[in-house]
């Protein structure tokens, strides 16, 4: 099928079906479709990655009905993506561009993340939302973990778009190993020099991460962007040998030797995906391609 066949309309599981045979990184969106089918088909342990900046973007969204599907089993995830989930459920952002005069947005209180803006009052809500939230948290137990805190994060949010409020009602483990670079991570900080014996232990959640991984009958990997998230969900899985499948989404080069632009077969040789597993890497910004993704999945 050709991909400028008209008679496609607005299907997109016709339109995706049609980048097999379209080339390039068309092909390769078409072949992370089908490794995906084939996780839920063999019923696999599925680990959604991302970074972040997405959750800042419409990606948000698609994380939120993954969740609320139950698509996923657990989340990945670094710190940052508790700031954006909790301030979008009480105030969204704006949308600017990439060539804004950011002295003047900084003179105005205006934060810019690639042409997504963010005022301070929004963190300045997150700051009280935070520190309530901790003071729940330390009356229950003073030693806590990211995943307690994504928990209780998401019970106490009532936003049906929000992947952490998803994600405390059906019980989907959302993993956070560099909480304490994100705001709420700041926020925790200065919650802890009033009280001295709060901690938040990252090894409390290993437990629960290694045990899926171990019982699982196979494991998968959605994997957008890169840095400690995706580094997280590759490396718990050296535990059973490596990842059964994966799809990595990014815009990163490998040239340069990062995790981030590591394609799959790289992870081959660390055994964090399997030599015997299905992978593909995806070139390309994934708020383009993962909602062609999802909803070619999803149809």
């Amino acid at each position: 099928m050709n991909v400028n066949d008209m008679s496609l309309e607005h299907d997109v599981k016709k339109l995706v079906g049609s980048y097999s045979s379209a080339g390039f990184q068309a092909s390769n969106l078409a072949k992370a479709v089908d490794i995906i089918k084939e996780m839920k088909k063999q019923k696999a342990t599925i680990f959604l990655s991302f970074t972040s900046n997405m959750v800042a973007t419409g990606l948000r969204g698609l994380f939120a009905e993954l969740c609320r599907r139950k698509f996923v089993d657990a989340v990945i995830t670094a710190g940052g993506s508790f700031d954006h989930d909790i301030i979008r459920s009480y105030s969204d952002y704006q949308l600017g561009d990439f060539f804004m005069d950011d002295s003047v947005l900084y003179k105005k209180g205006i934060n810019r993340l690639g042409n997504v803006l963010i005022t301070n009052k929004r963190y300045e809500l997150l700051e009280k939302k935070t520190q309530k939230l901790l003071e729940k948290i330390y009356k229950k137990n003073k030693i806590s973990s990211p995943r307690v805190f994504a928990y209780e994060a998401g019970k106490s949010l009532n936003d049906k778009k929000s992947f952490l409020y998803w994600c405390s009602k059906n019980r989907i483990p959302v993993f956070s190993p560099g909480i304490i670079d994100s705001a709420v991570g700041l926020q925790m900080y200065f919650f802890k020099q009033r009280k001295s014996d709060f901690r938040i232990d990252v090894t409390d959640d290993m437990p629960v991460l290694a045990d899926m991984v171990l019982n699982a009958r196979k494991t998968g990997g959605i994997i957008l962007g890169g840095g400690i998230s995706k580094h997280h969900t590759i490396a718990s899985n050296i535990l059973r040998g490596g990842l059964d499948y994966a799809v990595y989404v990014t815009t990163a080069s490998p040239w340069d030797g990062s995790l981030s632009g590591a394609r799959t077969q790289e992870a081959v040789s660390w055994g964090k995906i399997s030599k015997k597993a299905r992978f593909v890497t995806v070139d390309c910004d994934a708020t383009v391609a993962f909602p062609l993704i999802v909803s070619s999945v999803l149809k």
